[in-house]
Order: structure tokens, then C-alpha cells, then sequence
């Protein structure tokens, strides 16, 4: 079993092992963005909420919650470490990439954990705008959701293929979409192929 153990940075295992900012009671934290992504049922749902200066248009404090693996711990621990005292644009801005380089690297097939921490920390951004009347600081995107059940855009499964998804499973593992019900895969295919074909040609 020590093998294993160069699969992870040092900094993943500590994250993993000793997690921060874990919240322990939505109830009693007053929060003022809340977040959720993902779906219980396929075992990756994240909780996250932030605490806002809104003088400052700072995140003062942040907590969250997660049935995911133990990458997606890893990744949220420090993503919430990341964006404390961070101004609330920059942090709408994080991408997994950011994420994963913060710890120094994450197993290739371990990097799309991370999907799951940033996209719940958009959303409690954008519910943060929208408590607030800021619906003009939400950036709308302009494509076609793809998978109902997670929320998984065209253009998240475009990111897929770029960064070297040729299969639909390879796909489900980076973007979680069609880990519900199902009923997207065709859907995902298709989608699949034809940014193969615009990017690399024929395969």
C-alpha cells in the first residue's frame, strides 16, 4: 500500500486528512451566498457558502460540505482557503486548473473532483448577486445545457475534448454529466464528436 502513496502530493493528503472550513451546521452559519451542485444519488454533491464585506466586495469567511471523494474534499479544502479574502469577482473567475495547481498536482484521473468545488462556489457567488440586485455581475452563458441533472453545458463538454476526453466515459468522468439518470448519453456523444471533429478533424 505505501506504493500508492506518490499518487498525491503531500498537500492533497493533508487537505484530505485534516480538511478546512468544513461546515458543520448550515443553521446556525450566516451565510450570505449559498451554493449546491451535483446530485446525491451518483455520490458527488457539493454544499457552499460564503460570507461577504460588502463595502469591500470581499469573501470574508466560507464554509462547506461534501459527499464526494476524496479528491473533491482535497480540492474544496483548499479552494475555500484559496478564496477567504478574496474579492468576490476574482473568485467567480477560479477554474479547476487554479485549483489543482494550488496543490501541486492532482492524478489525471482524479482531476475532474475539482469541477464539483468551483462550480458550488459560483453558485453561491451568483446567489450572493442575485440577494443583492447584481443580476448584471452573473455571467449567463450563452450555450445549450446538455445534461439536465448536473447542469453540464456544451461548452463544458468542448473543455472536455480540449484537454484530451475522446470517449463518452472519459467525458462523464471530467464534466459528471449523464451520472444521473442517463438519459443524456446520446446527447453527450453527439456533442462529443462534433467538437472532436472541429478541433482535431476526423477521428
Amino acid at each position: 500500500m505505501e506504493d500508492l502513496n506518490w499518487v498525491y502530493t503531500e498537500s492533497v493528503k493533508d487537505h484530505f486528512m485534516n480538511p478546512r472550513n468544513v461546515l458543520d451546521d448550515l443553521d446556525s452559519y450566516d451565510y450570505d451566498g449559498y451554493g449546491k451542485t451535483g446530485n446525491v444519488k451518483c455520490g458527488d454533491e457539493m454544499l457552499f457558502v460564503i460570507k461577504v464585506d460588502r463595502d469591500k466586495e470581499i469573501i470574508t469567511d466560507c464554509k462547506w460540505k461534501t459527499y464526494g471523494c476524496a479528491s473533491a474534499i482535497a480540492t474544496t479544502s483548499k479552494l475555500s482557503e484559496m478564496v477567504t479574502g478574496m474579492p468576490l469577482e476574482e473568485a467567480y473567475r477560479i477554474s479547476p486548473k487554479d485549483i489543482v495547481n494550488e496543490l501541486g498536482g492532482l492524478p489525471d484521473n482524479k482531476i475532474h473532483c475539482s469541477v464539483i468545488g468551483d462550480k458550488a462556489l459560483r453558485a453561491a457567488i451568483e446567489d450572493y448577486y442575485s440577494r443583492n440586485g447584481m443580476e448584471d455581475r452573473i455571467a449567463r452563458e450563452e450555450t445549450n445545457i446538455i445534461c439536465e441533472c448536473m447542469n453540464v453545458s456544451e461548452s463544458e463538454i468542448e473543455e472536455a475534448v480540449l484537454e484530451g476526453a475522446r470517449n463518452f466515459l472519459r467525458v462523464q468522468e471530467m464534466t459528471k454529466a449523464g451520472t444521473v439518470c442517463g438519459q443524456c448519453k446520446d446527447d453527450v456523444i453527439e456533442i462529443m464528436n462534433k467538437h472532436i471533429r472541429q478541433h482535431f478533424g476526423n477521428p
